[in-house]
């Protein structure tokens, strides 16, 4: 396994050029990527695991995907769907993609929808996605009675895909459900109940 924290790679904005896709994935930019995609081209798992901002990814990730774009050439293809994209450059195919996202929000609803749309619509295959609300509370130790369970929760659901490749509907449900009914959690978060 390796952990990867984004925040401390150098990663240059992809300009758009689209040379990458005509050199065979060579990036001009002086910056980290290279190595982070020979990194990302040999793993079996990609794990993206990020606090919602502003209802997407922070910027510094958006960035390192948007810099994904080596992984694929200019030549279009139709896929599943009838979508078109970029014919891959180097073999992903078999590549897994997990998004875990946790947000300060008492629940999923209503959070979450951009960021799981763009994660399906950049990894449509073989993509798993845990979203947690209420996710502060695992930073309070007072909170250990409530956010226990729920590492529990996310270790069995961890354990699953590890596995099998797959974390079975029910436990995942369960995982990103809220572990508290809105309007305790919004009075906690508030300061208003202790």
């Amino acid at each position: 396994t390796t952990v990867v924290h984004i925040i401390h790679k150098h990663i240059e904005n992809c300009t758009g050029c689209f040379a990458c896709k005509k050199n065979g994935g060579d990036c001009y930019l002086p910056d980290d990527m290279k190595g982070l995609l020979e990194q990302y081209v040999s793993s079996d798992v990609i794990l993206y695991n990020f606090p919602l901002y502003s209802y997407g990814m922070p910027a510094p990730l958006k960035n390192f995907v948007d810099r994904l774009m080596p992984l694929s050439a200019m030549r279009m293809v139709r896929e599943e769907g009838g979508k078109y994209g970029h014919q891959f450059q180097y073999d992903v195919e078999n590549l897994r993609y997990v998004m875990l996202c946790g947000c300060g929000y008492p629940n999923s609803k209503n959070n979450f929808e951009a960021a799981v749309r763009q994660f399906q619509l950049k990894f449509p295959k073989n993509s798993t996605i845990l979203t947690v609300p209420e996710s502060p509370m695992f930073n309070i130790p007072q909170a250990a009675p409530i956010t226990a369970p729920r590492l529990a929760l996310l270790e069995q659901a961890g354990a699953a895909y590890a596995r099998d490749g797959v974390i079975p509907p029910e436990l995942l449900s369960e995982v990103c459900s809220p572990m508290l009914p809105d309007e305790i959690y919004a009075q906690f978060a508030n300061g208003e109940r202790h």
